[in-house]
C-alpha cells in the first residue's frame, strides 16, 4: 500500500515530479494551478506546526482543505501529502494520528526548513545537528501510523555543515521513513547556489529507500544535470514551479516525447497570476490578494525580464484591478498551451 500511495500507482515505471512544500506561498489554490496541467505526481501542503500538543482538525483542514473531499487529491487528481513540522515525538506521534483519522494519504517531516524563527523554536533544520532526534521523530511518528499510511521525511545537507549529512539520511530510513526528499544545501546555505546535487547521491549509496532529489532545477538542463549527479530518479520542484508554473509539463512532455518545446511565454505565466487572483479574491479581501500577486510575480522574476519588468511597474500599486490591467500580457501563446495540456 505504501509503494502505490507514493507512486501514484506507477510504482516506478516513470520518473516522478513533485511540488515542495513552501509556507505561506503553495496553498490549495496554489496546488490547484499548477497542476491543472500534466507534470506533477505528488504535491506537499505547508508545514503544521506541531508544539507539544494535538491540535484541532480546524488546523489541519485550513493548511489541507483537500482532506475534506477525499480522495485527498488537487481537483486535477494529484495526490496531496500532509506535512508536519516539530521536534517533540509524543506530540508529532498524537497529530499524525490526527491527521490519520481525517483521511491523510501520507505524512511528511519536514527537517529541512531554514527559516530562523522556525530553527529558534527547535524545528525544520535545526534538529539536523543530532540524527538521533531525527530518529526519533520519524520513528514516534510512523510507530502512530501502524503502516497504514506511509510517513516520509524532508532534508538538507546539515545545519553548519555536510558531516551529518548522511547520519540523518539513515536515521530517517532506521526510523521508518518510506521515502527521503533531500535539499541540496544546508540550512546555513539558505538558498544561494550552487545545489550540490552530488551529495544527495553520497546519500542516495548509503540508504536503501527512494531518494528525491531537491534544489535549484530551474531547466530542463537543470533537471537532467540534477539527476545525473545525484543518481536520482525523482525531482521535487519548488521555488522553480512558481517562477515559472509550465516547467513541469515541460520536463513531462520531453520525457514522454523525447520532444523539446519552447520556454513559457511571459504571457502564459501572466495568465496564471490572473487566474490565480480571480480565484483569490473570491474568499480574501481584494488588499490581501495585491499581497499574494506580488509575492508570486517576485517568484516568477527569476530568469525572467518580462516578469521583472511587470514586477517593477506594479510594484507600488494597491488597488487589485489597476495591478492585474498593468501586467502587460502579448498574445496568448496558444499552441504551446494545448502541447502542454
Amino acid at each position: 500500500m505504501v509503494v502505490n500511495l507514493l507512486h501514484n500507482g506507477r510504482i516506478g515505471l516513470a520518473p516522478r515530479i513533485g511540488l515542495a512544500p513552501m509556507e505561506g506561498v503553495i496553498d490549495a489554490l496554489t496546488r490547484d494551478l499548477l497542476t491543472r496541467h500534466a507534470g506533477f505526481d505528488w504535491t506537499v501542503t505547508e508545514f503544521v506546526r506541531v508544539v507539544d500538543a494535538r491540535l484541532p482538525p480546524r488546523v489541519f483542514y485550513k493548511h489541507c482543505p483537500e482532506l475534506t473531499q477525499p480522495p485527498v487529491a488537487t481537483p486535477s487528481g494529484i495526490p496531496v501529502h500532509l506535512q508536519l513540522l516539530g521536534s517533540d515525538p509524543a506530540a508529532l506521534a498524537a497529530n499524525a494520528r490526527q491527521a490519520l483519522s481525517l483521511g491523510a494519504v501520507s505524512v511528511d517531516l519536514n527537517f529541512g526548513c531554514p527559516a530562523k524563527l522556525v530553527n529558534r523554536h527547535d524545528g525544520g533544520a535545526s534538529l539536523l545537528r543530532q540524527p538521533d532526534r531525527v530518529y526519533q521523530a520519524v520513528k514516534a511518528v510512523h510507530d502512530a501510523l501502524g503502516g497504514e499510511i506511509p510517513v516520509t521525511a524532508k532534508i538538507r545537507l546539515g545545519f553548519a555543515n555536510r558531516r551529518l549529512a548522511v547520519a540523518c539520511a539513515q536515521a530517517t530510513e532506521a526510523g521508518g521513513a518510506a521515502q527521503l526528499v533531500v535539499h541540496a544545501r544546508t540550512r546555513d546555505e539558505g538558498y544561494r547556489p550552487p545545489a550540490h546535487w552530488e551529495w544527495i547521491g553520497k546519500i542516495r549509496r548509503q540508504v536503501s529507500i527512494p531518494v528525491v532529489a531537491n534544489g535549484d532545477i530551474w531547466t530542463l538542463e537543470d533537471y537532467w544535470k540534477a539527476r545525473t549527479l545525484s543518481g536520482c530518479r525523482d525531482v521535487m520542484l519548488g521555488r522553480s514551479a512558481l517562477a515559472d508554473p509550465w516547467l513541469a509539463p515541460r520536463i513531462r512532455h520531453w520525457l514522454q516525447t523525447g520532444e523539446r518545446l519552447p520556454e513559457s511565454s511571459w504571457a502564459m505565466r501572466a495568465n496564471v497570476l490572473k487566474e490565480y487572483a480571480a480565484l483569490q479574491r473570491q474568499q480574501l479581501p481584494d488588499r490581501v490578494v495585491v499581497s499574494l500577486v506580488k509575492q508570486w510575480l517576485a517568484q516568477m522574476r527569476q530568469g525572467s525580464s518580462e516578469a521583472e519588468q511587470n514586477f517593477q511597474r506594479v510594484k507600488r500599486l494597491t488597488e487589485l484591478d489597476q495591478l492585474l490591467d498593468s501586467l502587460v500580457v502579448d498574445e496568448y501563446v496558444d499552441e504551446q498551451h494545448a502541447a502542454l495540456a
